[in-house]
């Protein structure tokens, strides 16, 4: 069913989104564009399996001996406009797109412009639950733009220079998490931190990299959730042909989705070294309209790029205030060789003492006395020498 949305007031951004969209029939009506668009749902599955990622309980975390990945930090710059091959974060809707096609007018929706062919994934990809993520590869930018919600303005043509992959995807890659809607205080609460750091893992991990991934889910039990759907593990992977009318859309799921990837699992392990450098890109996720804490928010994407082994994260921190002290944070984190585990274990320290009314700081004002007398233990201990 397509809804029609009427205003009885002139609304500018609406007006922007539309000559974005106008422009890309413009575009696309000169010159046709080639090649392939794959929209992924990936699952952190209830049930173990060959090919089937668990979803991890608290216990998992917290055992963790992965090594943090390096932390890169910008205070300025956006997502879209990063120009290395890496996964860009959509700070999504359950409902893919959210209100791309209404009013909304915030990151998701702003990229659902700008990249006008995600909008194809409204029409067949459902709402994600808690144990999901989408993920978008191949898909082009068209428009610049500035502003953001109200003030966003259509500036425009953009060409994307990013190159073609083996499939004929060019290489952009979109992840679609969700985060949790206006959680207040019970985001400090151990099964909200799970669901969070898990969405973002979700999204994180490389299906082609399943070998490298099963020893660190051996010991990972399935977490009966009644937010948590599906039990398969398996992921449905649908082609969308771009342009061409003489090539026919092709739809590959379940066990042929399967297939394809064990298919063109071995090739790409020969490429692990290219793979490797694919890392994440992204920013405060549910921090604007959804309420999330930022702090909390930026350890956790931390922890999960890691535990999806990608060897990086970068963070745009869009100068929000919140996050002024993320890279000294990140910096002495990094330089005392903290595990996954080990940063979980002070996350969870941090939110039970949150949730108990005995600390009102942000994560990382509480952390910085620890920080501080630590140095103060080795500058005692430097003079003791």
């Amino acid at each position: 069913m397509i809804e029609v949305y009427l205003y009885d007031q002139y609304d500018e951004k609406l007006e922007n989104k539309l000559k974005c969209i106008l422009h890309y029939f413009e575009r696309i009506g000169s010159l046709i564009p080639a090649g392939y668009i794959s929209f992924e749902r990936k699952v952190l599955s209830l049930e173990h399996g060959t090919f089937a990622f668990p979803y991890p309980k608290e216990n998992f975390w917290s055992q963790s001996s992965i090594s943090l990945c390096p932390f890169k930090i910008s205070s300025s710059g956006l997502i879209e406009d990063q120009s290395s091959e890496a996964i860009e974060v959509d700070f999504a809707n359950k409902y893919l797109g959210g209100g791309a096609l209404s009013r909304g007018c915030i990151q998701e929706e702003i990229r659902f412009m700008i990249n006008p062919e995600l909008i194809a994934g409204i029409l067949f990809l459902p709402c994600m639950a808690d144990n999901e993520a989408i993920e978008i590869v191949g898909t082009e930018r068209f428009s610049n733009y500035t502003g953001y919600a109200s003030s966003f303005r259509f500036n425009g043509d953009h060409v994307d220079k990013k190159e073609i992959d083996v499939y004929g995807r060019r290489k952009s890659r979109i992840i679609a998490i969700d985060a949790l809607s206006s959680p207040g205080k019970r985001q400090y609460r151990v099964e909200c931190l799970v669901r969070e750091i898990n969405k973002a893992l979700c999204g994180f991990l490389d299906h082609l990299k399943c070998h490298q991934y099963q020893k660190f889910f051996q010991d990972t039990g399935s977490q009966h959730d009644p937010n948590v759907k599906g039990s398969s593990g398996h992921s449905e992977v649908y082609h969308l042909s771009q342009g061409n009318p003489s090539t026919s859309s092709q739809t590959i799921e379940g066990t042929l989705a399967n297939q394809l990837i064990r298919n063109h699992e071995a090739h790409y392990c020969s490429h692990l070294d290219y793979q490797q450098e694919i890392g994440v890109v992204t920013g405060n996720w549910g921090c604007g309209s959804f309420g999330g804490d930022p702090q909390l928010k930026a350890m956790l994407q931390w922890l999960a790029a890691s535990q999806a082994l990608r060897p990086f994260i970068m963070y745009y921190t869009f100068d929000l205030e919140a996050l002024q002290m993320l890279g000294q944070v990140a910096q002495w984190i990094s330089s005392q060789g903290w595990t996954v585990g080990e940063l979980w274990d002070m996350l969870m320290d941090y939110s039970v003492q949150r949730l108990r009314g005995e600390t009102g700081a942000g994560f990382f004002g509480w952390l910085l006395p620890l920080l501080n007398s630590h140095d103060n233990i080795l500058l005692n201990n430097s003079h003791n020498v």
